[in-house]
Parts: structure tokens; sequence; C-alpha cells
């Protein structure tokens, strides 16, 4: 068994995007059918009656779960470059997923890198930064990152401002990568080397809430991606409880 077992077994409902009402150039709508265009998200453009102007709308099972304004989606996603992510110009507290983008949990993806696309991947760093400000919100728990190669965390200053703001935090922190550079202790990390697949390969960030007197627990997140080709990329996100506590529970104890 490899973290790769947790993406193949995933089943999903189909699911649309629906830009509604559009105001904006077509180019921005043409933005987002690029962006899903290789993915099981179907992208529409309609008229709706009582919605506002300039809106996406996520559709499951014929009823809008999500709705967010067409320049959030672009200003989070269509309109940014990975290096706001990795210089550190956009801080933990800055992130902020729109909800249609927050609310395609669950739904299979497969992410080009450079230099197949300049775009694609930056959804898994949106990603992996909200969960790591999931993370930072509560102060506790356990949040476990895994990087390929761990100088990653220490080459993108982005990357490093990140786990030194969790730092200042109750949070657990453990990542994951080939040994090629080792935190300093103030980072606040435990280490976790290796050269498997699930080392090399895997690209994962799960954080796990601390339950609190009453046994209950905030919100779990997680994203979990493997890179089957060089540069392309498959997996999920998801916030089920159950989910997250069994990748967690296999990271803890096989990595």
């Amino acid at each position: 068994m490899t973290l790769k077992t947790f993406v193949d077994d995933l089943d999903a409902d189909p699911l649309s995007l629906v830009v509604a009402n559009r105001t904006a150039p077509r180019p921005l709508a043409e933005m987002v059918e690029d962006a899903f265009e290789d993915q099981p998200v179907d992208v529409d453009e309609r008229d709706l009656p009582d919605r506002d102007e300039d809106v996406v709308a996520l559709v499951r099972d014929g009823a809008v779960v999500a709705t967010s304004s067409l320049d959030a989606l672009a200003d989070a996603l269509l309109l940014v470059n990975s290096d706001l992510f990795r210089t550190g110009a956009r801080d933990l507290a800055e992130v902020d997923v729109p909800d249609v983008l927050a609310g395609l949990d669950e739904v299979p993806f497969t992410l080009r890198g450079y230099p197949q696309s300049d775009t694609e991947k930056l959804l898994l760093i949106l990603v992996s930064r909200y969960v790591e400000r999931t993370a930072w919100e509560a102060g506790e728990g356990t949040l476990r990152a895994s990087f390929q190669r761990l100088s990653r965390i220490d080459d993108e200053r982005g990357t490093r401002r990140v786990y030194e703001t969790l730092a200042d935090t109750a949070v657990d922190t453990h990542v994951y990568g080939v040994p090629d550079w080792t935190p300093p202790r103030d980072l606040g990390v435990t280490m976790h080397g290796g050269y498997g697949e699930d080392f090399r390969r895997a690209w994962f960030v799960v954080y796990v809430p601390q339950s609190d007197a009453s046994g209950s627990a905030g919100e779990h997140a997680a994203l979990v991606a493997v890179e089957t080709d060089p540069g392309v990329w498959e997996g999920y996100w998801t916030y089920s409880a159950a989910r997250v506590t069994e990748l967690n529970e296999y990271i803890a104890y096989e990595l």
C-alpha cells in the first residue's frame, strides 16, 4: 500500500461550474474553462435569474451548492502567479480559497507542473496553503506535510515563512521528504526523511485538529497527490474527518 492507493480509491460525483450573468470580458470566462479543461468538472456559461452578475456557481446533482464572484476566482487562481506563494508575498492570513474551489473536495484531478503548464499546479499550492492556514488558525492539532525534497522548505522563501509562522503556535508539525536538508531546531518541526515512493512522489498536507474536552474536534482538512509522470500530479482534497484521519494514521505509521 502507498499513498497512491488513497488516490485510486476515490469515487466522485459529477460536478459543474456555471459562469452566470457575465458582464466581465469573455477572456475571463475562458480562463475558467481553461483551468478545468482536463478535469472532471464541466464549465458552462448561462444567464441565471435571481443571481448577481459575474458569479461562478458550483452545481452538484443539479443544485447550486456554492457561489463565488468571478473576481474572487480570478484573484485567487486565474490571475495569480505561483511565485506569489513561493516568495512569501502572500501571508497565511491572506490566503483565501473561494467557496466554489473549496467545494471541489473529493474531486479527482490531474494537474501538470512546469514546463507542461504555468498555471495548473497553482491549484495544489493554493489548497496546500488553505490546509496550512486551517492549522494556523486552530493553533493546535497535528499537521503533516511533504515536500519531495526537504530542502524545498528552505529554498522557497514563502514556504519557509509559512512554517516559521506555524512554529509560533502549538501545532505539532511534521515534514517529510528526501533528507537533503535538516530543518533548524527553531523551525519547530519534526523531520521524517526517506527515499521510498511516498517520500519522493507524494504531495500531501494533512491537518487533524485536537479534540476538546467533550471529544469534539474542529475542521479536518487534507490534500493528497501523487506524481504519476514527471510533473504530472493526480489527487484530491477532502474535509472528511474519516478520510483525513485515515491518511494521517497511514503517514504516521508508515513514513
